[in-house]
């Protein structure tokens, strides 16, 4: 239940860099003393090869794709207080179209420094050199989730810092839920269940449950099924399991207790949970963030996602912080980067608008801190993640776009198609 001015020269910033690693300098060898003696301009430190990265005075730009103010928010502030504290300007751009500015960035040759970077972009950045990849010099490198880390390493490089990560869980209305009739024993186990409650909940004011109509989100259901759209490498968007996922979702679609969200006149499931329009939701952790700042009176409960004929499923996300190989400033990137993932920062990007940290040594506090969202930790059990192979972005805009019309469509030859896009980028 829930409740600038001109900025010094990098110098001060690489200090400030070897400032911030104080733990580590007071047990080091007297070479990393030296490495950390004078400015940027020194040379890397110690552990990195010389000339890996670019370094100077340009400020740094992060370019970003919000969830809303509150995300917004907490990044601009964490920008702005490195910013102060090491003494070189940096400013956060929000991106309307994330994708398309990126791709714009990178053919201009004047793209962001930082920027959220998708597991399905990543391979193709990678191959056409529009990435520096730094992971592997990171202070925190051992501290990320490996699973996290392997979705950011290609061809046998760690590109680039997970930022967070979220799943996706079943949200709850609990005034809608209790004026329906249902109690706490009532939260669906199974797809029988759900499609009860979810009817149960159906009234001339609200649908049941809503969903983005995208495969970030219908994908747990084929996760449930037993399905994926690659599993060892190998296309299997085709399969009798994701059919009858995608059947199970047109059935409730037509019985009017599921509907899309941009259906109901909203833009994303969590917009038409929060004015009530639904009252249930299939979302990520960073709902919390905007629920608390748009709906701070709103009563919900986080629930696991019900269980398929296979079993339980959802899909798990993260975002890397990507580096620009046209970056003039990379060593000072590197060091922003460590500060927007150390443990402190991303709690409190926790607290500001709910992703989980990418970090072990942040996992206790964070459960301890957030007891009423355990179902999105728990559901990383058994989460899958997106495809992630060079092209799988297209291939995954293209399904999107077919699923919008999924109350119309016929499910099996839907999947045929995305199994032929699917199968050049896995062969």
């Amino acid at each position: 239940m829930r409740q600038p001015q001109t900025a010094p020269r990098f110098p001060t910033a690489r200090r400030t860099r070897c400032a911030l690693r104080g733990g580590v300098i007071l047990g080091a060898t007297a070479l990393a003393l030296t490495a950390c003696g004078s400015g940027f301009d020194d040379g890397p430190a110690a552990g990195d090869d010389a000339g890996d990265f670019t370094s100077g005075a340009d400020p740094l730009t992060v370019l970003i794709g919000s969830s809303g103010d509150s995300e917004t928010a907490a990044v601009e502030d964490a920008v702005a207080a490195w910013s102060e504290e090491s003494g070189l300007e940096a400013s956060v751009q929000i991106a309307n179209d994330l994708t398309q500015q990126l791709s714009q960035g990178f053919a201009s040759g004047d793209p962001a420094d930082l920027f959220y970077l998708s597991t399905d972009a990543i391979a193709g950045y990678a191959a056409n050199g529009s990435l520096q990849p730094y992971g592997d010099h990171l202070e925190n490198r051992d501290d990320f989730y490996p699973s996290l880390v392997e979705n950011f390493t290609v061809e046998d490089q760690f590109h680039c810092a997970p930022k967070d990560f979220s799943t996706l869980a079943l949200i709850i209305n609990d005034t809608l839920w209790s004026d329906a009739g249902l109690t706490d024993d009532d939260v669906p186990a199974t797809w029988e269940e759900l499609a009860g409650v979810a009817e149960q909940l159906t009234t001339e004011d609200q649908v049941g449950l809503t969903f983005s109509p995208e495969y970030q989100r219908l994908g747990v259901f084929m996760a449930q099924a037993g399905g994926a759209l690659v599993e060892d490498g190998a296309a299997v968007a085709d399969s009798a399991e994701n059919v009858e996922a995608l059947e199970y979702v047109q059935e409730q679609l037509d019985a009017g207790s599921f509907a899309f969200s941009s259906d109901i006149g909203a833009g994303w499931g969590g917009e038409a949970f929060g004015t009530e329009d639904a009252a249930m939701v299939i979302e990520g952790n960073w709902i919390t963030g905007a629920l608390a700042n748009d709906f701070p009176d709103l009563d919900y409960t986080v629930a696991e996602l019900p269980g398929g004929p296979a079993g339980p499923g959802t899909l798990q996300f993260t975002n890397c912080w990507g580096m620009a190989a046209d970056s003039l400033n990379q060593e000072a990137a590197l060091d922003l980067v460590e500060h927007l993932t150390s443990t402190e920062q991303q709690l409190e990007f926790s607290e500001r608008f709910g992703p989980m940290p990418s970090v072990e040594s942040a996992a206790a506090q964070w459960s301890e801190e957030n007891p009423e969202l355990t179902a999105f930790l728990d559901g990383a059990e058994y989460a899958q993640f997106p495809p992630h192979q060079a092209g799988a972005a297209d291939v995954i805009a293209d399904l999107n776009s077919q699923l919008e019309d999924l109350d119309s469509a016929d499910a099996e030859s839907l999947l045929d198609s995305v199994q032929a896009n699917l199968e050049p980028i896995t062969e």
